[in-house]
């Protein structure tokens, strides 16, 4: 649901029009110089790209859903736009662009615009990298003073006869162009400050047209024509299909472009801003209705397509923008412009626009979403969107890209590693790696029909995934293999047993495991309890789709199965805390005699006894301290070790590659990787008492949580850093009794980074937090909760933090688990009803 936020009053209208109106100016003087070399990339007339910029802010800004999104010509829509103009002509254009107006607001009407953002990251990402290529080997042309060709690939062919022939002129003007681009933004000094205040592209143009209209050098210069030649649309001409086509691919990369960037300034907004001066989060089928309304004006008034501008939108959230109406004034700063400033505008050389689109061009082929695809294992995703777009236009390269992507995702499920091996000691291994679906049965009763009837196997399945097909044919190999004499286990990855169901019940002793029926300890309960074959993920599955001996039944033998020791996963060595349990259970278990029968096969699992005798129902002695800890050690090279060798080997070599940073208590109660279902080389970790980040510069002895933030943020480059509170934290609690006086120890001096989430929660100031369908329980839990919204703030306050928030490559996350529901929650964006910051609970299918 949409945030809103009531009418703001007058006054506080009055107060925000400085602020709006010193944002207008600056995207306006961002908007001019790309609105012309946009339309200079598309071919259309250059009064085009002013109409748009125009009609883009004042319509767009006004009837949009994101309020500091700017909405004008954009990069993204080059490509798509020069070949309509090239097959149909500038008017007919301007009508498509009316008809993918009409589409918007249709698609708006259907409440369609979250729909969009179904496509993959890789997708998109590769489809504006290929329209980037694109644009930069067109105006490469212009940039060493010849003419672009027709396509990307005759752009290629033709750089050598190009190069041949340079023109001198208009590569100085383009090269000093470039220059003062890049070299803009780093400018030193206190004047390098006071200068960085004019826009790059700006600063750019003006100093490549000075230094061509001091110097009298004779190159091409823009040439606005009157506005009463202006063309306008004119019905449409041409192969229906071929319109039709046209009218999607505007309306397609358009809408996705328009909602991507206006989520994108939601992120810029939400990381920059405090709540008090936030305005409301976008609502993205508004935003979808203003776009088509500016595109029906815009074509109506001949102008190019206009979708929400990345490099705008951010400039007027950076200036300090309060409301839509700096965009919409921007839009008539540029509408004065176009009327009083043409013969300004005449001075402007064709080559520096050039330039300064090239660079635009450079800069979609983004190196950020370059690693985020390679992370993602989307790479081949990426790269092929970018080669078809390249070569054969963006709607075919989209539809390259969603194939590929499609036929990638088919084959990591369709894809399944069957070995076997014969160890020393004669057992027959059994390795199948991947989804067990119907195309895997083959080669898996080949490699099954393989083990000799009297040898014991190990059956190891690693995946996600096994359908009746694969279930049947390990079952009935199953039942074959033990009624010929030979001994069987069927195992996870980590080597935690498992039965099939069907199977007769007593198999499991039957088996030979050396560990019973509940495995060995140390198993990971990650690739037991929820994957095909560890614990009861194969029987599970079972059950759901076949029901064998009944519902019920399968519930008792899945409750018997499991044991004592369900608790401990997926961080098994912890099962050696649990012998209370196992005690208790026991115990309870005994006053009927079904059910004792059922503890006394759980707790042979447990013993690995598997004689069906009498249980020793007396605890074992509890080891502590170095016993303790040689115990677990043992368990872990034991058990652990020779599954997770393989892959702690390559990150050894290939060095961490976490994706966040994490930041919680050291309560021992939090156990970071079982609450986020991640291993190693997930989670760059940093534990103290209170999860607490200490504000830059604040009075302290250790630097340690600063260190650890830079180093996550500047060299390991994570994509977000998250905050992690728990209920009952003993540092709130010793917050809440503090009292003045008391002398200073390291706790209480550490705990002074504390002092400004005490401060908030009684602040009227602040929003408050809580818990989504509930408030605090106590005074405790509700420290806890704002502790983490406080500590958020503090880490925005870090320079590399702040810096990467800018650069919209970073995101900051709140959570908070509650020890006691065993319950995660997460802080959304904004606030209630009531301004309150709210934690949703996460569910099982999140």
């Amino acid at each position: 649901m949409t945030a809103t936020s009531p009418t703001r009053a007058p006054e506080g209208v009055r107060k925000d029009f400085p602020a709006d109106l010193s944002a207008s100016i600056a995207v306006f003087l961002i908007a001019m110089p790309l609105s012309l070399g946009i339309a200079l990339a598309t071919g259309a007339p250059l009064q085009a790209g002013l109409v748009a910029a125009a009609v883009g802010g004042i319509v767009a800004g006004r009837l949009g859903g994101a309020p500091l999104q700017v909405s004008g010509p954009a990069a993204g829509l080059t490509v798509v736009t020069a070949e309509l103009i090239q097959r149909y002509g500038w008017r007919t254009t301007c009508a498509i662009t009316v008809l993918a107006g009409v589409c918007q607001l249709g698609l708006a009407a259907l409440r369609t615009a979250r729909s969009a953002l179904m496509v993959s990251p890789a997708i998109v990402h590769g489809m504006l990298a290929g329209i980037g290529v694109t644009i930069a080997l067109a105006q490469l042309h212009i940039v060493l003073g010849g003419t672009p060709q027709s396509s990307a690939v005759a752009n290629v062919l033709g750089l050598p006869a190009q190069l041949a022939d340079l023109h001198p002129v208009a590569l100085g003007v383009s090269a000093l162009t470039l220059v003062v681009l890049l070299g803009w933004p780093r400018l030193p000094g206190r004047a390098g400050r006071v200068l960085r205040k004019l826009p790059a592209p700006l600063a750019a143009v003006a100093a490549a047209t000075a230094f061509a209209a001091l110097a009298g050098l004779s190159l091409p210069r823009v040439d606005l024509p009157s506005w009463r030649s202006h063309a306008l649309p004119e019905m449409p001409e041409g192969p229906v299909l071929g319109l039709i086509a046209a009218v999607l691919t505007i309306t397609l990369v358009g809408s996705v472009e328009s909602l991507l960037s206006a989520v994108a300034t939601d992120k810029l907004i939400a990381s920059e801003r405090g709540t008090d001066n936030r305005p409301p989060r976008a609502d993205l089928n508004r935003e979808l209705r203003g776009q088509g309304a500016a595109n029906i004006v815009s074509g109506a008034l001949g102008g190019l397509p206009i979708t929400g501008v990345a490099v705008r939108s951010v400039a007027n959230v950076k200036s300090g923008a309060a409301s839509r109406k700096s965009s919409m004034m921007h839009g008539f700063w540029v509408l004065l412009a176009a009327f009083l400033l043409v013969p300004l505008l005449d001075l402007i050389p064709l080559a520096t626009l050039a330039a300064l689109v090239m660079a635009v061009g450079v800069q979609m082929v983004s190196i950020t979403h370059l690693r985020s695809v390679t992370r993602h294992r989307e790479a081949l995703v990426y790269g092929t969107t970018i080669v078809a777009v390249v070569l054969g236009g963006v709607l075919e390269g989209v539809a390259v890209g969603i194939a590929v992507a499609v036929a990638l995702a088919l084959h990591r499920l369709a894809r399944t590693r069957i070995t076997l091996e014969r160890t020393a000691d004669g057992v027959h291994r059994v390795r199948a790696r991947g989804q067990l679906t119907f195309l895997a049965v083959p080669r898996l009763s080949r490699v099954l029909n393989q083990i000799p009837h009297d040898a014991h196997a190990v059956v190891e399945l690693d995946g996600s995934f096994m359908d009746h097909a694969a279930y049947e044919t390990i079952q009935d190999w199953q039942q074959s293999h033990l009624a010929h004499g030979g001994t069987l286990e069927v195992t996870g990855r980590s080597g935690q047993a498992a039965r099939i169901n069907g199977a007769d019940p007593a198999a499991a002793d039957r088996t030979g495991s050396p560990h019973g029926a509940d495995g060995a300890d140390g198993a990971d309960g990650a690739d037991g309890a929820e994957r095909v074959g560890g614990g009861h993920g194969a029987e599970r599955g079972h059950d759901t789709r076949h029901g064998e001996g009944g519902h019920q039944a399968d519930r008792s033998r899945r409750g018997q199965h499991r044991g004592t020791h369900q608790c401990c996963r997926p961080w098994t060595p912890w099962q050696n805390h649990c012998d209370h349990r196992a005690t208790s259970t026991r115990t309870a278990t005994s006053t009927a005699a079904t059910t004792a029968a059922a503890a006394a096969a759980a707790t042979d699992g447990e013993n690995g006894s598997g004689d069906g005798g009498s249980p020793d129902v007396s605890p074992a002695p509890r080891r502590r301290g170095a016993g303790q800890l040689a115990s677990g050690i043992s368990a872990f090279q034991r058990d652990t070790a020779p599954h997770v060798r393989d892959e702690l080997a390559r990150l050894a070599r290939e060095g961490q590659q976490p994706s966040q940073l994490f930041i919680t208590c050291a309560d021992s109660r939090l156990v970071t990787s079982m609450i986020t279902a991640s291993g190693p080389g997930d989670l760059f970790t940093v534990r103290n008492v209170g999860n607490l980040v200490p504000l830059p510069g604040a009075e302290s002895t250790d630097d340690s949580v600063a260190a650890a933030i830079e180093y996550a943020v500047d060299v390991l480059k994570v994509d977000s850093i998250t905050v992690c509170g728990h209920s009952g934290c003993g540092a709130m609690q010793a917050l809440l009794s503090s009292a003045p006086g008391v002398a200073m120890t390291p706790l209480r001096r550490w705990l002074r980074h504390g002092l400004p989430s005490l401060e908030r929660m009684g602040s009227r100031h602040h929003a408050w937090a809580r818990i989504s369908g509930r408030l605090p329980a106590d005074a405790v839990e509700q420290l806890c909760l704002t502790n983490v919204v406080q500590q958020l703030e503090h880490l925005r306050a870090h320079e590399s933090v702040a810096r990467r928030l800018a650069e919209g490559t970073l995101e900051l996350h709140g959570m908070y688990f509650h020890v006691g529901e065993a319950q995660a929650y997460l802080l959304s964006e904004g606030e209630d009803f009531f301004d309150c910051r709210v934690f949703d609970t996460v569910g099982q299918h999140a």
